[in-house]
């Protein structure tokens, strides 16, 4: 298999620093959402560095190691409408835009990285004209035969630009997951700033610091989410680039993230007063500081150490034990916790993969049904941010004797 380039950038991706501090080490891994046929289980597939970095000009968390963004995503298999509980949490995002910030008809908008096309549909529905962005051809072609227009391609100013002398000035700009997703945030920001009408909002939805480290989530760091954003270094970036962050709303989503409202500098709008609360919280957690990373740090490897202490007796006596959960997520956590060794093989409610093989270890995923065929006495759920939906599905399994094993945050058998 060719080798997915990989370049070490130097400097700070919003401010452009060089003075970068590596704060979390993390074990290097295969692309996280690289799950293969049977017939490419022959083939090796790379890791790459996974290292956590720390600006110490402006506090921004970074990966630094990026790997060529057509490895990630030309072949990208993650669809939105699959993911639990996101179609709803796309029709309430629609409704609360829109109450908020009416547009003259009928508005543009533009979502960056729209996928399959979910949020399309719905402000499709609402009356809006609207243009997806995506660099995952195949789902881009899939979704402008749905009546979706998506152009196959990275968002960049000079798009921006052409799509503003083509189709006008947007009344709305989005981008939900994956305004973490670029290694030139910078050149991002100009087009959002070009393609803006002048009272236009850029909504932008990205895993929330905050909550990384208060909550252990360790295994939404993967090499697609280039950034870990907070509330203070996003404030100084969008200033440099002709944009105000003026209004922010925290969410339950992907383990908590923060959804930010964006305007061009000289908008009329005043910004709202959690900008000034998350700022003090960050302040009082010490979010640019080194040593909160480290205890963050000292912490994982805490809890692994006492999920490899429950498992070993378990592989000792030749216990079947299935992981739950074949997601970008779980391939972070499998290869920094080192569970390779202890699974047989991985099960996943998304039939689409069913017979699919994990990244580099290369795990069968069937479907939950073998819960119930092949009975092993434990499953890791791998996926522990939904473990209680899980559990509540899979009774069954409970009551016919099975044992269910919760990594985090703390190794527990259920």
């Amino acid at each position: 298999m060719t080798r997915a380039p990989v370049a070490h950038r130097a400097s700070c991706r919003l401010c452009d620093s060089r003075s970068v501090e590596l704060v979390v080490p993390y074990k290097p891994s295969p692309i996280a959402d690289a799950y293969v046929p049977a017939e490419r289980t022959s083939q090796t597939q790379a890791s790459y560095p996974l290292d956590l970095y720390l600006c110490g000009s402006c506090g921004h968390v970074q990966l630094l190691d990026v790997v060529d963004p057509e490895a990630l995503f030309g072949e990208y298999i993650y669809s939105t409408s699959v993911s639990l509980g996101l179609v709803e949490h796309f029709r309430q995002y629609v409704d609360d835009l829109l109450d908020r910030f009416p547009a003259p008809s009928p508005p543009l908008a533009v979502d960056i990285g729209s996928n399959d096309g979910t949020l399309l549909r719905i402000l499709r529905d609402r009356g809006l004209r609207v243009l997806g962005i995506d660099p995952a051809s195949v789902i881009a072609e899939q979704a402008t035969r749905a009546g979706l227009e998506t152009l196959p391609a990275f968002f960049t100013s000079s798009l921006a630009r052409r799509i503003k002398a083509e189709r006008g000035a947007a009344a709305f700009v989005t981008a939900n997951n994956v305004f973490a997703h670029s290694d030139n945030l910078p050149d991002m920001a100009d087009g959002v700033a070009e393609l803006l009408s002048p009272e236009g909002v850029f909504v932008f939805e990205v895993s929330y610091l905050v909550d990384i480290v208060e909550k252990l989530l360790f295994d939404t760091i993967y090499h697609e989410h280039l950034c870990y954003h907070s509330i203070k270094p996003l404030v100084a970036f969008f200033s440099r680039h002709g944009l105000e962050l003026f209004d922010v709303m925290r969410l339950p989503t992907k383990g908590g993230s923060i959804r930010g409202f964006v305007q061009r500098l000289g908008a009329r709008r005043r910004p709202a007063p959690i900008i000034d609360e998350l700022l003090a919280l960050e302040t009082r957690m010490g979010l640019d500081r080194p040593d909160v990373f480290r205890e963050l740090t000292a912490k994982l490897l805490a809890i692994k150490t006492d999920l490899h202490r429950l498992l070993r007796p378990l592989r000792s006596a030749n216990k079947a034990i299935a992981g739950y959960g074949a997601s970008a997520t779980v391939t972070t956590l499998i290869h920094n916790f080192e569970l390779g060794p202890f699974l047989d093989y991985l099960v996943d409610d998304n039939p689409a993969r069913h017979a699919l093989f994990s990244p580099g270890l290369h795990l069968p995923v069937l479907s939950p049904a073998v819960l119930y065929e092949r009975r092993p006495e434990f499953v890791i759920v791998l996926v522990w941010q939904y473990a209680d939906p899980i559990l509540t599905k899979n009774q069954r399994y409970l009551e016919q004797g099975g044992h269910f094993i919760l990594p985090l945050p703390r190794a527990r058998i259920v």
